[in-house]
């Protein structure tokens, strides 16, 4: 004779049963949709990968994963100093492949590689919560042109200036902006930059107009500081961790004016080196992260300067441009040709605002890329134009801004 109560009881655990699979089930089909690192996703025929992100713990709000450009991703720096989990060689293997098996697609499709640009996105809190909500994106000016800068040394306010770190310094935040494809580093000394300091308003104006350099970077690195030790009787290897500070300025060489101020100090957890030469190597270690705690926020701030290139001279039919395959023009790309624009200051502050476009002359359609960084042009819908007209109508000098 069965207990009182026990149907009931096997009625509600079978409902219990139901939910607790419904819920299952529900979660294992959320889990599917939410995207997982290594994830690969093609947005206008640009490449992401859902990988860690740099800032995570660093800054406020920053969420663990977020959607980078693949052409922008490189083996994080922050996870290639942590030791590899178990494991993590098979999921890179696993990410590797859906990378190159998504290659071949838009391989087949004729889907062009684009450059990495920064994802100009913030993210802010939620009132009330500790969860943040994806702002809107900005759209750069002339997305696919490289910026043209000049990096000054960064000054040694470091009590190793036997070792030069300042130069590494300098060398190595070269080479991690120019590894986005965003940036073409002037060599201060080809521009008359020789003296080290910040030139003047006027001389940023013209390396502007004559070169086309469009941002100036001035900065210091300092408080590098190291501390070795060496456990007896567990490890013979010296451990050593150091810790580094870099702070920099952009200015906008059209006004002269400060663009953005950054700094970074890295953890110094991060910069753990073992075994011999380990203080100097971590020294190294602490530059490269400090680097990359400010290298977006330097991205971002140069490319909201619009690009522009410059006619050098017209002969016969065409015109010849300070700018070409190492800027990112290519064949067919047509340019908007203007005067050079009216200098506006603020009556009130006498602060720079910096050039309007001046009067707009016709547009360029680009015909031969030649040289390390040039580029031909005829007058669109014109090919006949004559040379007299032609010298008449376009002028050294004028400025050509890519057409949208």
């Amino acid at each position: 004779m069965p207990l009182i109560g026990s149907t009931d009881e096997g009625v509600d655990k079978a409902a219990a049963d139901k939910k607790a699979a419904d819920k299952k089930a529900a979660q294992e089909k959320a889990a599917e949709q939410e995207p997982q690192p290594g994830d690969v996703r093609v947005v206008d025929g640009v490449e992401y990968i859902y990988a860690k992100n740099r800032r995570y713990m660093l800054t406020p709000y920053e969420p663990m994963y977020v959607w980078i450009r693949k052409d922008q991703y490189s083996p994080g720096l922050f996870e290639s100093l942590r030791t590899p989990a178990a494991g993590s060689t098979k999921e890179q293997k696993e990410m590797e492949d859906r990378i190159a098996k998504l290659e071949a697609d838009l391989k087949k499709k004729g889907v062009a590689p684009q450059m990495g640009y920064p994802a100009q996105t913030m993210y802010l809190p939620q009132p009330g919560m500790g969860y943040p909500i994806q702002a809107l994106p900005f759209n750069y000016p002339s997305p696919k042109m490289k910026r043209r800068v000049v990096i000054l040394p960064l000054q040694d306010q470091t009590n190793y200036k036997n070792e030069h770190l300042g130069e590494l310094a300098t060398q190595r935040l070269i080479s991690r902006l120019e590894s986005t494809g965003t940036v073409i580093s002037v060599d201060p000394a080809t521009v008359g930059l020789t003296g080290g300091g910040l030139p003047e308003q006027q001389q940023m104006l013209a390396l502007n107009e004559t070169y086309g350099v469009q941002a100036i970077m001035n900065g210091a690195l300092s408080d590098v500081y190291t501390s070795s030790q060496k456990v007896e009787g567990k490890d013979d290897a010296e451990t050593s961790f150091a810790l580094s500070r870099i702070a920099l300025g952009v200015y906008n060489t059209d006004t002269g004016l400060l663009l953005k101020q950054v700094s970074g100090r890295n953890p110094v957890f991060l910069s753990r080196e073992k075994g011999e030469m380990s203080p100097e190597k971590a020294k190294v270690r602490a530059i490269d992260l400090a680097i990359e705690l400010i290298a977006e926020d330097l991205l971002r701030a140069i490319l909201t300067l619009d690009w522009h290139a410059r006619i050098a001279s017209v002969e016969q039919d065409r015109v010849f441009l300070t700018a070409g395959r190492m800027s990112g023009l290519e064949k067919g790309d047509v340019l908007e040709i203007y005067t050079v624009g009216k200098h506006v200051v603020d009556s009130k502050t006498k602060a720079s605002l910096g050039h309007t476009k001046g009067d707009f002359k016709g547009e360029v359609e680009v015909v031969e890329l030649f040289g390390v960084d040039a580029a031909a042009a005829k007058l669109k819908g014109s090919s006949t134009v004559g040379t007299a007209l032609l010298a008449n109508f376009l002028a050294p000098g004028d400025l050509a801004y890519l057409k949208k």
